[in-house]
């Protein structure tokens, strides 16, 4: 088998081919693949294809698998926020318990920059320098204004439903100075925390403190983050007329388009990357042999959704650094081991 072929995963009607990878990344038995720095550096590539204010969609080429689940691992689990760790309820007589109310109010993405706070260590007093604080004061009562007769809670009451925007910083120290440019508050306004009902009254002090999503979900900076092998569609013999329709038709929009050629109407692949290799045309027996469809295997499409306390270009940059500082400690730790110093 070619290094070529080595590189695809081989999609067949009823099962998928050449899925194991390597005993060693991109090293194939009876292949001259050994690694290479210099032809590493002139394969690797990062493609950004698209930016938004929170989501970001990039090609990694180049890699291992291994390494592309890293940098996703890492992304979930290991770059740091800020995000409510305790709650300190002084009152609640709404129907939502204590411990229910204090895990949702966890999960609300906090709008502060984690780089400007220090870890909060078992122990530690809270700080200007390692702990915000919010308030959440609500109490629900009858709308006097309200039209007799109404029947919609959002009219006829008064803070029926309790939102992230009712959550309000209580600066200390030196916060209201270092974040007068961008107050603390939480990313989103409209989230549902809980409804009340008249007489019903939350009040409760919220203390927020830099962690990573290993230690709890609330933590982690995306709201997903994965990525997908790029398909790679191989026509092998042309496919034209009424079948090249029903080529079209076996894919998404996009993937496949209808050229002419010679008066001669014929199916092109033109956009693989939005196939979503559901292996359709192999169902029909009039393409048996003409198409191959496989996966390359070291050409990954990233699509990571921050929560918006960290803008997603950022994200990718201190996935990085963080890895980067991984394979710096192995690397020191194999050199000791290498070098006979090694802890007994």
């Amino acid at each position: 088998m070619s290094l070529a072929d080595r590189n695809r995963v081989v999609l067949l009607e009823d099962r998928v081919e050449n899925v194991s990878g390597a005993e060693f990344p991109l090293n194939f038995g009876g292949q001259d693949a050994v690694f290479n720095l210099e032809d590493f550096e002139n394969s690797f590539d990062i493609n950004i294809v698209c930016v938004t204010e929170t989501d970001i969609e990039f090609d990694l080429i180049g890699v291992d698998a291994s390494i592309a689940n890293a940098l996703r691992r890492i992304l979930i689990a290991e770059v740091p926020t800020v995000a409510i760790e305790k709650v300190f309820m002084v009152n609640n007589t709404g129907v939502v318990q204590d411990e229910v109310l204090a895990h949702r109010l966890g999960l609300i993405p906090i709008n502060a920059d984690p780089a400007k706070f220090l870890w909060k260590q078992p122990g530690d007093i809270p700080t200007d320098q390692n702990t915000i604080v919010l308030k959440l004061d609500v109490a629900c009562e009858v709308n006097r204004d309200a039209a007799p007769g109404e029947t919609d809670p959002k009219k006829k009451y008064i803070n029926s439903a309790v939102y992230s925007n009712q959550i309000v910083w209580d600066p200390k120290g030196e916060q209201e100075r270092q974040f007068a440019d961008n107050p603390i508050r939480p990313i989103h306004d409209d989230i549902l925390i809980t409804k009340l009902r008249p007489g019903q009254v939350i009040s409760c002090e919220l203390h927020c403190e830099k962690g990573v999503g290993k230690d709890h979900a609330k933590f982690s900076p995306v709201a997903t983050a994965s990525y997908r092998l790029l398909p790679d569609i191989q026509i092998l013999e042309d496919i034209t007329g009424d079948d090249a329709d029903l080529f079209r038709s076996c894919f998404p929009p996009g993937v496949v388009d209808i050229v002419e050629e010679n008066g001669v109407r014929k199916a092109k692949v033109v956009n693989p990357r939005k196939d979503t290799v559901s292996r359709e045309v192999l169902r029909h027996k009039q393409f048996e042999g003409k198409v191959r469809l496989t996966r390359v295997r070291d050409h990954f499409i990233f699509n990571v959704e921050s929560t918006g306390i960290i803008a997603p270009e950022k994200l990718i940059e201190q996935a990085l650094d963080v890895l980067m500082e991984k394979c710096t400690i192995a690397k020191d730790a194999m050199a000791k081991i290498t070098n006979g110093d090694e802890e007994k």
